[in-house]
């Protein structure tokens, strides 16, 4: 060790300075000191000396007397201050009016004296009063004065008197031999004491032995605990110094002050030497325990802090005491940090949740509370060096990748009961165990469980309030019993625990960032590394032996959204966001890899990774990216989660009504619910959600301002997140969206589903998230809406509160067609899905079809044939699919509901039999009522895009116009059949079935098509056409007041026109009953009119059937390559044959006839 050696130390604790400097006071035998030239002892030697010399002191104060009266109680006051010594209580009352009392010295046959008071006296006694007499001691000189004034200090400031006994002070029973001042020939000399004594003073003070009985005698003295009791003694000397520096100045006082200033520096080396060696003194032995208990309870008893002081941080005893320990030995003083935070870290290793207030044990020697133990290390963090010393711990990081070390499996202890546990907890203990032996595998070092278990920032993290703790699990136990307020009071109770724990996680964390530039390069190592060994855990079910809890996962996006604070709340700082980040590999670690198996996807394909990363700040782009990154392992995956368990919750509910059970009483209910209202502690929290909600709509802003060739490289799980936090919020939280700024997020929704971005952003999954956001978020919500979404987040402040959808001009331009173009795309995006995505779509189409704003950029979708007919064929084909479903399954709805209705018949079943029966009708109402608004949605949206001209006319081409027809009549038959009108069910609301209101619509449609020659055509080459249908839909309409006036005369004429169409179809179907095989489409087995060549097989196919196949689905369908419209070649050398044979059969028809 560097620096200050063991010998030193102890040779110091004798003198009380440095060993180093010359010794101008005489010791015990009046001899000077020559340590400073003598040859040096041992460490052996020097402690043996040490003991032995204390042994002097304590033998010699036993023996002497007190020849100089320092045990005299009289003394004149002449000045009301903190040195001055109060008058003994005796038998009378004294007047607090008047001023020089005196105390009577004791008699020297041990009766006290009264007291005497000058003018008054007030006589308490029943003796005569002649008997009573004081006795006046001659006035105290002025060194006899500054005695007990010093004498005073030490038992307020150090608790200790040096050879009298007092209360409230340890008597040290200490004669010190310094030169005698104030004494005459003839007079009893005073022992005084100054400056230079106080280290030898507050050595014997500090070798009393544990099991000393005086111990107990100082009050706040600490006990046993060393360090407590000079913290107290060096908060005492900064109050008595204060308040001697703020009265006016007498004799004597710049001595005091110095002696105070001597018992701090004493104080402060004492404290350093005893954690440095901590064998010097018996009640040092665990000194660091002893500094780290001193830190923790500085959260309980702020007063008694030992790192703040009036004066500043700068001034306080823990300050002082790292600036001494790191002048003395900086390897030492690496030590003692890293001795304290192993102390810190045991404790923390068992706390379980932060509800934990556990025993102190060996196992955990600050008890188990996790609040305490992390404001401990807030403290300890409080010192910049002792944070650097902090952040090169072994333990602060995991090790290194591709290690001996990091492929370490670590497997966990079996629990064990705490002491005086009941017989019941054993109980629960022992179950524990044998669940857990299963799966006792334990894991790998460098994962997600080592991150929070083997790292102290990880042991901090992971505290939270885990919905399986028995603790958290049984306040919320029988939760369909209880009021919601009685949940609500459960949950906001637990909330404000958790907030205040992560606002402790959040101040250790800045402190280690500002610590410096060596202690933050170890932070940003612990983030990257928390972030790439929890990879996967943003997975529907994460294998927790791989990845960390939630609670970690949720801490780590929290302390990360704090980091962010600065740049959310300030423009310029978000400016400093450096794009090129992610193409760093240096600068991201790993986290944001292009290659590999862990590989984040990106917006865009062909990224450039060669431009220089170069930022204005490195640290504003590492908080960006890695917070975005921490929230998509976090709150993203818990938000699908908590909406899981909610329908799950509300699925159960039904279920037991169904089955006539009593909800309230359910344990399956009970315990669903239990889990529900747990997470909402976290999923619910306001200033945590509305911070999310700030940071995604900042990264918008972020994501806005960048080219196109930077915006491809950004991690395409940013856009998608905000996507579903938004949606969650919609849902679950609508409250706390009201107040923020989402105009970024709007304005970057509507770009990346522009034209010019949708071949950049190819996810045809993320492309309909953002269609949902612009409908959630920023469709205002009308009279029939049930949206909860509070109006005003979808207007923009600063276009004087008007929506964003009709204000922002490029929506104005670009948004009609883009949600024309989507409504086709998502048809990619599973089963269940796109239904959701266009009844979302026909909404927001719906709105911008009635606002003046958008009217030009509806007239301009017809420039795009392909864009049009990908939604064409959308409606189509969902009209097709689904409407055809949901009229099976609502009758079979109607035969369930009248069979449970019959509560004989049904009570008749078999449990087995009730349970299928439910169960599938469970499923045909999840299905009607999933597909029914879409199907609504889709007919009110034909029936207003095709009142304009352009776009009538596109769904009149031979390639839409077919399947256009075939759609409307098999809608009708449903309808008009002879059982539609007639179909009923229960509560058809709760369904969205309007069967009236659905049959207009269609008719709507039919009329304004009715006026065009190849619909009326193409409804009469309809297998679903037949004269009785159309006649029989024009009666009802006429009856139930469908359609009025020309729409109603326009429809009675189709019925006439598709008859007529019908009879010259027959006649021209004889034309091609002899036609040649090669002019018959292979796939439709029809007369092909325009044939095409496909170039990927071959084969020869009509135009209009490749074309419609090209909409659903992008292979050849004769051998599954890939193909594309465009690259089709028209059969000319057919065509012309086609032509000239179909013109020969219709000549020959007219000359015959």
């Amino acid at each position: 060790m560097s620096g200050f050696f063991p010998s030193d130390i102890a040779r110091w604790a004798l003198g009380g300075r440095d060993p180093n400097e010359a010794d101008q006071t005489n010791n015990n035998n009046g001899v000077q000191d020559q340590s400073s030239s003598s040859a040096p002892l041992s460490e052996e030697e020097m402690r043996a000396r040490r003991m032995a010399r204390l042994a002097s002191l304590e033998n010699k104060s036993s023996i002497e007397s007190d020849p100089d009266g320092t045990k005299d109680n009289n003394m004149e006051v002449e000045r009301h201050d903190a040195m001055e010594v109060d008058a003994p209580c005796s038998d009378v009352a004294v007047n607090s009016t008047k001023k020089n009392i005196a105390a009577a010295k004791s008699t020297n046959d041990g009766v006290a004296a009264a007291n005497v008071v000058k003018n008054e006296t007030a006589p308490m006694s029943t003796e005569p009063a002649a008997k009573k007499q004081a006795t006046k001691k001659p006035a105290l000189t002025p060194s006899e004065k500054m005695f007990r004034k010093k004498s005073q200090l030490l038992r307020k400031v150090l608790l200790v008197s040096l050879n009298e006994d007092t209360p409230g002070a340890i008597n040290l029973n200490l004669t010190l031999d310094t030169t005698s001042t104030g004494a005459t020939a003839g007079q009893e000399k005073v022992s005084d004491w100054g400056v230079h004594q106080i280290a030898e003073i507050l050595a014997s003070r500090l070798s009393i032995e544990k099991d000393d009985s005086r111990l107990d005698m100082a009050r706040g003295g600490g006990g046993n605990d060393l360090i407590a009791y000079l913290c107290g003694c060096y908060k005492r000397s900064w109050e008595e110094w204060r308040e001697l520096q703020g009265k006016k100045r007498v004799e004597g006082d710049e001595e005091l002050l110095s002696i105070l200033v001597e018992m701090r520096g004493q104080v402060v080396s004492y404290a350093a030497s005893s954690l440095m060696i901590p064998d010097l003194f018996d009640l040092a032995s665990d000194s660091t325990l002893q500094l780290a208990k001193a830190l923790t309870t500085t959260t309980t008893d702020p007063a008694n802090s030992i790192t703040f002081d009036v004066n500043g941080k700068s001034s306080s005893f823990y300050y002082c005491l790292c600036e001494e320990l790191y002048s003395q030995d900086v390897d030492s003083f690496e030590r003692v940090i890293s001795d304290v935070v192993g102390h810190i870290a045991a404790s923390l290793a068992k706390c379980e949740t932060i509800l934990d207030e556990g025993y102190v044990s060996d196992e955990a020697p600050l008890g188990r509370n996790a609040l305490f133990l992390t404001s401990a290390l807030r403290e300890l963090c409080s010192h910049k060096k002792a944070t650097i010393a902090f952040t090169k711990m072994k333990k602060f990081c995991l090790p290194a990748p591709n290690t001996a070390e990091a492929s370490e499996r670590i497997t966990p202890p079996i629990p064990t009961p705490p002491p005086g546990a009941t017989a019941q907890q054993i109980q629960l203990f022992q179950m524990m165990q044998r669940m857990s032996n299963n799966s006792r595998t334990g894991y790998i070092h460098r994962s997600g469980p080592g991150i929070e278990k083997q790292t102290i920032l990880g042991m901090v993290l992971r505290q939270g309030l885990p919905e399986s703790n028995p603790s958290v699990s049984a306040s919320f136990s029988n939760a369909a019993t209880r009021t919601k307020k009685d949940v609500n009071q459960s949950v906001e109770r637990y909330r404000r625990a958790l907030e205040f724990y992560q606002n402790k996680c959040n101040e250790l964390v800045k402190q280690l960032v500002i610590a410096g530039e060596d202690a933050r390069k170890m932070v940003i190592r612990w983030f990257t590394d928390a972030l790439l060994v929890n990879v996967n855990a943003g997975g529907t079910r994460p294998d927790r032996t791989k990845v960390s809890s939630t609670e970690f996962l949720l801490n780590l996006s929290v302390v990360l959204l704090k980091l962010c604070e600065p740049i959310i709340n300030d423009h310029k700082k978000t400016l400093l966001v450096d794009p090129g980040f992610v193409n760093s590999p240096k600068d991201h670690g790993g986290v944001y890899d292009l290659a590999g198996n862990d590989h984040l996807p990106r917006l865009g394909e062909n990224i450039d990774t060669n431009k220089p990363y170069q930022p204005d700040n490195s640290f504003i782009p590492f908080c960006f990216f890695f917070c975005s990154r921490a929230l998509a392992l976090s709150i993203v995956p818990e938000a699908s989660a908590f909406e899981n368990i909610n329908y799950h919750a509300r699925r159960t509910a039904w279920t037991i009504q169904q089955q006539n059970g009593d909800v309230r009483s359910d344990p399956r209910l009970n315990q669903i619910l239990g889990i529900q209202y747990s997470r909402e502690i976290h999923m619910m929290s306001p200033g945590y959600v509305t911070e999310i909600f700030r940071f995604f709509n900042m990264a918008g802003g972020v994501l806005l301002r960048i080219d196109k060739d930077e915006l491809k490289a950004m991690p395409e799980h940013i856009v998608a997140d905000y996507c579903s936090v938004l949606d969650y919020g919609a849902e679950f939280t609508p409250t706390l969206l009201s107040g923020i700024d989402f105009g970024n997020i709007f304005r970057l929704t509507v770009k990346l589903l522009s034209k010019d971005y949708a071949n950049l952003v190819r996810n045809y999954n993320l492309r309909a998230k953002l269609g949902d956001v612009l409908h959630d978020i920023f469709l205002p919500s009308s009279g029939d809406d049930r949206s909860d979404v509070p109006r005003s987040v979808s207007c923009d402040p600063l276009a004087g509160g008007q929506p964003y959808l009709t204000s922002d001009k490029l929506a104005q331009e670009t948004l009609a067609p883009s949600l024309l173009l989507l409504y086709g795309e998502v048809e990619h995006t599973g089963f269940y899905e796109k239904n959701s995505h266009r009844t979302k779509i026909a909404k927001l189409l719906k709105f911008l079809w009635e606002s003046p704003e958008h009217k030009p950029a509806f007239r301009r979708i017809t420039e795009d044939k392909t864009s049009f007919q990908k939604f064409a064929n959308g409606i189509v084909n969902e009209m097709n699919d689904q409407f055809a479903s949901v009229m099976e399954r609502l009758p079979a709805i109607r035969t369930v509901q009248l069979q449970m209705a019959n509560h004989q018949e049904w009570a008749a079943l078999s449990e087995e039999d009730r349970e299928t029966i439910t169960s599938r009708h469970e499923e045909n109402e999840q299905q009607v009522k999933r597909v029914l608004p879409l199907c609504n949605s889709v007919m009110k949206m034909l029936g207003f895009l095709n009142t304009d001209k352009d776009i009538r006319d596109m769904f009149l081409l031979p390639e839409m116009c077919p399947r256009l027809a075939n759609m409307l009549l098999h809608v009708l038959t449903k309808f008009i059949g002879a059982r539609g009108m007639d179909l009923k069910v229960d509560n058809p609301e709760s369904y969205n079935f309007r069967p009236k209101d659905m049959l207009q619509d269609v008719c709507v449609v039919f009329s304004s098509f009715a006026a065009a020659s190849e619909f009326q055509l193409e409804c009469a080459k309809s297998g679903y056409y037949t004269p009785e249908l159309m006649g029989k839909a024009v009666k009802t309409c006429r009856k139930l007041n469908l359609l009025i006036g020309e729409s109603m005369e326009l429809f009675a004429l189709l019925e006439t026109k598709v008859a007529e169409a019908a009879k010259l179809m027959a006649g021209e179907e004889d034309l091609y009953e002899d036609a040649p095989d090669e002019f018959m489409d292979p796939l439709l087995s029809e007369f092909m009119t325009d044939p095409v060549l496909l170039p990927t097989s071959g084969h020869i196919v009509d135009r209009k059937t490749i074309t419609q196949h090209l909409l659903n689905d992008s292979m050849d369908p004769f051998n599954r390559k890939e193909l594309k419209l465009e690259d089709v070649v028209p059969a000319v050398e057919l065509k012309e044959r086609i032509d000239a044979w179909l013109k020969e059969k219709r000549d020959a028809r007219m000359q015959s006839s």
